[in-house]
């Protein structure tokens, strides 16, 4: 099939335009580079041994994308596009209502003048807030309690809102939970722009020097170590649950959301243990008082996608350790 990968030279995108691509499918990727470097391209089209047709646009930019669907006779769209910081979401909220709504409803815009109406859309499972009860499953309450998981629901709502307006509409949401690993090629993974957000990259760049330590935000949870539990997910198992929900949407019409995740929780410390020994060095830390809206514990319940899309997670965190470390070898020759 014909598919556009909208911020398709970003983490997750990049990572499933290879599995897409090498299932045969023709990827097409459009991407700002706000959040994603060029050079991603090359190195896609080095593992994949093709030439992906790469346009550097915005998904506001309606006129555009109406351009890239036409000529490219896309059939279905995966949209990565959009901002992803929590506390940047909290200091600029209009700069991400803008663009992850606005530019949700600018990429629609396209797809309807088109007549394309398979999508597929990056979500968050920020959109469940407060835990009520874990695991997490697709049914929990939905109360995202910063600025980056509200206008991941609005992006939702606006697609419900669409099928019940038009039924021939297939939409699937996948709402992810902490992604992290590489390709295992080492030539694919996470960069962030700045200092790093997310654990895994933050650990890497300890690792390497570029940081002097790690900072450990509460070692006093009730959980198994003290340290907060996060359902971690290697980023090819993610890019294999697009692969799988690409299948879905071309045979049911409607709306639905689906969990990725493993279902299994990983502490703080038992991601360092595992990194310190894909690294082969001790990763310095410091413990820090917890972090204002950090949770102890979230972790998804994934049997739907079990159910719907015959996916599972496979790689165990260890494998995860293990692809970032080369990554960031790699990221630093």
């Amino acid at each position: 099939m014909n598919i556009l990968l909208t911020g398709g030279l970003g983490f997750i995108g990049s990572h499933t335009a290879v599995v897409l691509s090498q299932q045969g499918h023709q990827v097409t990727i459009l991407d700002n580079l706000c959040n994603s470097q060029i050079g991603v391209l090359a190195n896609l089209e080095k593992i994949t041994n093709q030439k992906l047709p790469f346009y550097e646009a915005d998904v506001r930019d309606t006129q555009m994308l109406c351009k890239v669907l036409s000529e490219n006779q896309i059939e279905v769209v995966i949209h990565f596009a959009g901002l992803k910081s929590v506390s940047e979401s909290a200091q600029d909220p209009l700069k991400y209502y803008d663009n992850n709504v606005g530019g949700t409803i600018g990429l629609i815009e396209a797809m309807q003048v088109q007549k394309i109406n398979k999508l597929i859309f990056s979500s968050s499972a920020t959109v469940y807030g407060i835990p009520h009860y874990l695991p997490c499953d697709e049914d929990h309450p939905l109360a995202p309690i910063n600025t980056y998981g509200k206008t991941k629901l609005q992006a939702e709502e606006i697609m419900r809102d669409l099928v019940v307006s038009d039924p021939a509409w297939s939409i699937v949401a996948l709402r992810y939970f902490n992604p992290i690993g590489a390709h295992e090629s080492g030539l694919l993974g996470e960069v962030p722009n700045g200092v790093p957000n997310n654990l895994m990259p933050y650990v890497c760049q300890v690792a390497i020097g570029k940081l002097p330590h790690l900072n450990v935000f509460g070692d006093d949870y009730e959980t198994k170590d003290g340290t907060g539990e996060r359902d971690y997910i290697h980023v090819m198992d993610l890019a294999e649950g697009h692969l799988a929900a690409l299948n879905y949407v071309n045979h049911c019409p409607g709306f639905e959301v689906i969990n990725l995740g493993t279902g299994i929780p990983c502490s703080v410390y038992e991601v360092i243990a595992a990194f310190e020994k894909s690294a082969r060095r001790t990763i310095a830390k410091k413990v820090q008082p917890r972090r204002s809206g950090d949770l102890p514990i979230y972790f998804a319940k994934a049997d739907k996608a079990k159910q719907l899309l015959g996916w599972s997670a496979k790689r165990d965190l260890q494998t995860m350790c293990d692809s970032s470390w080369k990554f960031q070898e790699n990221l630093s020759k």
